[in-house]
């Protein structure tokens, strides 16, 4: 059984995105004196994540993304951060981390380790300069100092994956002045957040403003040549292109977990309600937890990489971590998506709907997720129609009650 009375023990959290200095803030908000150790894999510079997918259209460098550098977050919560530093293996059983040579004790100890992209394709080492992933500050960097070395400054850019990273960089590097076309197998945009008709509505705002889109195609070749990139897909059509931004979707980060035989599955490292994982010293959060999957059947835990649980979660796990064993709920939060071609607010339900009932026209849709008795299990809005997901929000059944 979990010694919640022992608050007191020095802390270890991997990681330093949004969820492992949420959680080292409300942490430090509860108790001025825990020892607490934040390790990350790169600068451990603070920002927000979701503001890349922004940041072209406001010409923003990836210095201006920046709250506060490593040494800053450490001072404010008085906690030590080892930057650029990678844990290799985690020994349960004798609680320390093994860093290159370096082996480091733990007491307690969170796994924020995040999610990565997904790597659809084997990439030729040539093309490395004209392809790109952004999933943190780092890539980000990266491509804009491409774009912005760019002779006319505006670049041909083709985007693969039309899911929630793909369309919000499509807006985003179209805004910024740059020619953007999107590739994806799927028939319409967000199909994972947006019934096909809604879809269809998006698809049709980013084809008026002049994004090229090739959907129900996939890509089967990448060829460098000589001055940009050229695609061809499964219909033989071919892409010319300067860039490409490959946005295929995330996966949770287990490989360290599984590594240290905590109980893991392709939703992320498993955890019960409390965010404590098979290994009662060890906790996870964030886009790498599946929360409530612990002891549950397989599909009953909840990976949300979005902003609202990941804070329900610190904030839960500090009271657990602080002597106060707290489980986390998750409340009916939409997804706001950052296409201010046509505004999108969404709150896909757990379960597959009985039906969706569809209202509007011209862009402005309300549709509502519904069972078979006509309750409400989610909601998808397009246009003026956004206004209206407070009131659903209200009406909707929580994520993870």
């Amino acid at each position: 059984m979990r010694q919640f009375e022992q608050a007191s023990t020095p802390l270890t959290i991997i990681g330093t995105g949004m969820a492992g200095l949420s959680l080292a803030r409300a942490v430090r908000s509860r108790d001025t004196a825990r020892r607490i150790t934040l390790i990350s894999a790169d600068s451990g510079d603070e920002y927000a994540k979701p503001l890349l997918s922004s940041a072209f259209t406001k010409r923003q460098t990836a210095e201006a993304l920046v709250v506060r550098d490593a040494v800053g977050i450490a001072e404010s919560l008085n906690a030590q951060i080892r930057t650029h530093t990678l844990v290799e293996a985690i020994d349960t059983t004798r609680q320390r981390l093994h860093i290159g040579a370096e082996t480091l004790p733990y007491g307690q100890l969170v796994l924020a380790t995040g999610a990565a992209p997904r790597q659809p394709f084997e990439l030729d080492p040539a093309l490395r300069g004209r392809v790109f992933q952004i999933n943190d500050l780092d890539d980000y960097r990266r491509l804009r100092g491409v774009l912005d070395r760019h002779p006319e400054r505006q670049a041909r850019i083709a985007i693969i994956g039309a899911g929630l990273v793909g369309c919000e960089f499509a807006n985003d590097l179209h805004a910024g002045g740059h020619r953007v076309a999107l590739v994806a197998p799927e028939a319409t945009p967000l199909p994972r957040l947006l019934p096909a008709a809604l879809g269809r509505a998006l698809g049709e705002a980013f084809a008026a403003a002049g994004i090229d889109l090739a959907f129900e195609r996939h890509l089967t070749t990448l060829h460098d040549d000589g001055e940009g990139v050229t695609l061809t897909l499964d219909d033989g059509e071919t892409l010319e292109a300067d860039l490409v931004l490959v946005a295929t979707g995330l996966t949770s980060r287990t490989a360290l977990a599984e590594a240290a035989g905590l109980a893991v599955s392709p939703a992320g490292i498993l955890t019960d309600r409390r965010l404590a994982t098979s290994d009662p010293a060890i906790f996870a959060l964030g886009d790498s937890a599946c929360v409530g999957g612990l002891g549950a059947r397989s599909d009953d835990g909840l990976n949300a990489m979005y902003v609202q649980p990941l804070q329900a979660s610190a904030r839960a796990l500090a009271a657990t971590l602080t002597g106060t064993p707290t489980p986390v709920a998750y409340g009916a939060w939409p997804v706001m998506v950052k296409t201010p071609l046509l505004p999108i607010a969404a709150l896909p339900p757990r379960e597959p709907p009985d039906h969706w009932r569809i209202e509007g026209e011209a862009g402005d849709f309300s549709a509502l997720a519904e069972d078979e008795n006509g309750r409400l299990l989610g909601f998808a809005l397009t246009g003026r129609c956004v206004r209206r997901k407070v009131e659903l929000a209200r009406a909707a059944p929580p994520l993870l009650g």
